[in-house]
């Protein structure tokens, strides 16, 4: 989930309301760039800007300001206030602007809405819903429309919008909790829902992600130190500060789940989904589902498989393999697969990756890294593990987190299947660079390589596969081992 900080500008300074009350503006910064910057410093990856000058009357007030701070930053930006026309729209985007939230004109004027998504796409206009006691609100929350919530989504979700942006007004700026059924309700529709208003503790934060939207937007909370920018993403990425996670690994190949020694000698270990329902009612926290050989043999991923693994387990599961385009993650998340693993196609295209993220949400999207030791450094290879690439690991690690993925697959090919322990140098090195939770896979041979993994590599999971599929332990087992070992795991 996407934690996303939020700068109000009134009279070209950084305030903020509360409950859209003017009345109650309260200045934190005279110099909005300063807070953008301070922002990036601690981790945003995008910024919620919003002119409420514009907002209240109808016209682009800070516009400039704006643009200036999405030049400084260099931060994806988003943009609302005082956006009722294409004159406005089209300045935004030929100065960089990365996408324009839409609220009083999808209300008031639909079908000029209508022309405007046309034009420009689910990509580049975003929703915004602003409620106030379940009615809709317009013209910077100053007015309300008679239009119902349920008839509007229904409209929204017709003309082909992804992304909405909720607002309980009556929350926003409180430093309370934000209004969860109402995005309950709009979530419901399928939509990408980032939720504003409200929103002031991990708590909340927690709660959100597991609702499985796409992100929240932080305002007050930030500002008046009720958490703080790092925590908040951190809170989001690992879905718990402290929970550590066991996951199973199934290597699959024409049907079949195999496991080998580093990428080769493959031998057969069961059917895919048969062993999905087994761990699943063993205590594993999550699955991996890898089709090894579809990005070497270019050709699709596994869609039957998928749909029958999501008929089967109840916890969440990442799949991966042949994955080239949106639509191959779209197809594998709508056959039931909560997370998509992107490896070989990241690699030779890295924009495919920032794309899926700004499609489906961080939270769906996880780039696995395959490495190996070549002349002393780490290097990245793709296709299967079959075709070394120019790039380091621990620069790739750092630059996917960038783009936009939720989590990293780190597998060293040189401990693959050799139960021989993690690579907990390399582990160390990128877990430690980035923010991201880290999966350590490859070498896992007993279960205090599973602990060192945690202890020393600093990884958030443990993947493993022949110590699981053999029966050389139980999940149950590592979990009580490492819960002896003071290590946060859920039993």
């Amino acid at each position: 989930m996407l934690i996303i900080p939020a700068i109000d500008i009134i009279d070209g300074k950084c305030v903020r309301l509360t409950r859209g009350d003017f009345a109650s503006k309260k200045i934190y910064s005279e110099d909005p760039i300063e807070v953008a910057m301070g922002f990036k410093a601690q981790g945003a990856n995008m910024l919620h800007i919003v002119d409420l000058d514009g907002a209240k009357t109808g016209l682009p007030v800070n516009k400039e300001l704006i643009v200036k701070i999405k030049k400084a930053t260099n931060l994806p930006v988003q943009v609302g206030g005082g956006i009722r026309n294409l004159d406005t729209i089209r300045y935004y985007l030929q100065a960089g602007i990365d996408r324009i939230i839409i609220s009083t004109i999808a209300l008031k004027n639909p079908e000029y809405f209508s022309d405007l998504f046309r034009r420009y796409g689910a990509d580049r206009l975003v929703v915004s819903i602003d409620v106030r006691n379940g009615a809709l609100a317009t013209d910077g929350w100053l007015e309300t429309s008679e239009q119902n919530l349920t008839e509007f989504l229904e409209e929204l979700k017709f003309r082909g919008v992804r992304e909405i942006i909720v607002t309980d007004i009556l929350k926003d700026g409180t430093l309370t909790t934000p209004n969860f059924e109402t995005i309950e309700l709009v979530n419901g529709f399928g939509f990408n829902v980032v939720a504003a208003g409200g929103i002031s503790s991990t708590e909340s934060l927690q709660k959100l992600r597991n609702m499985n939207i796409k992100g929240a937007i932080l305002g007050k909370a930030l500002y008046e130190g009720s958490i703080d920018l790092k925590t908040a993403i951190k809170t989001v990425e690992t879905g718990s500060n402290l929970t550590k996670r066991i996951i199973p690994c199934l290597d699959v190949k024409n049907g079949r789940v195999v496991k080998g020694i580093n990428f080769e000698d493959l031998r057969d270990a069961g059917d895919p989904v048969e062993l999905a329902k087994y761990y699943s009612q063993a205590g594993a926290d999550e699955l991996v589902l890898l089709d090894i050989a579809a990005s070497k043999e270019n050709r699709k991923n596994m869609l039957e498989i998928v749909r029958k693994v999501a008929e089967e387990v109840f916890i969440p599961f990442t799949v991966g393999g042949g994955v080239t385009t949106p639509s191959d993650v779209r197809a594998l998340l709508l056959a039931g697969a909560d997370k998509v693993s992107i490896n070989t196609a990241g690699v030779l295209n890295p924009g495919f990756i920032q794309e899926a993220s700004g499609i489906f949400g961080n939270q769906c999207i996880v780039v696995a890294i395959d490495v190996k030791k070549v002349n002393e450094k780490y290097k990245v290879f793709i296709r299967g593990g079959s075709e070394e690439t120019d790039l380091d690991a621990l620069n790739w690690a750092q630059q996917v987190e960038k783009l936009g993925a939720g989590e990293i697959l780190l597998t060293s090919m040189d401990r693959d299947g050799t139960k021989s322990g993690f690579d907990l140098e390399i582990l160390k090195k990128i877990s430690e660079s980035v923010r991201i939770p880290v999966i350590a896979s490859g070498g896992a041979g007993s279960l205090q390589d599973m602990a060192d993994a945690f202890n020393i590599g600093k990884a958030d999971a443990v993947l493993a596969a022949s110590l699981f599929h053999y029966k050389e332990t139980s999940i149950i087992e590592a979990k009580k081992y490492l819960k002896f070992l003071n290590i946060p795991i859920r039993l």
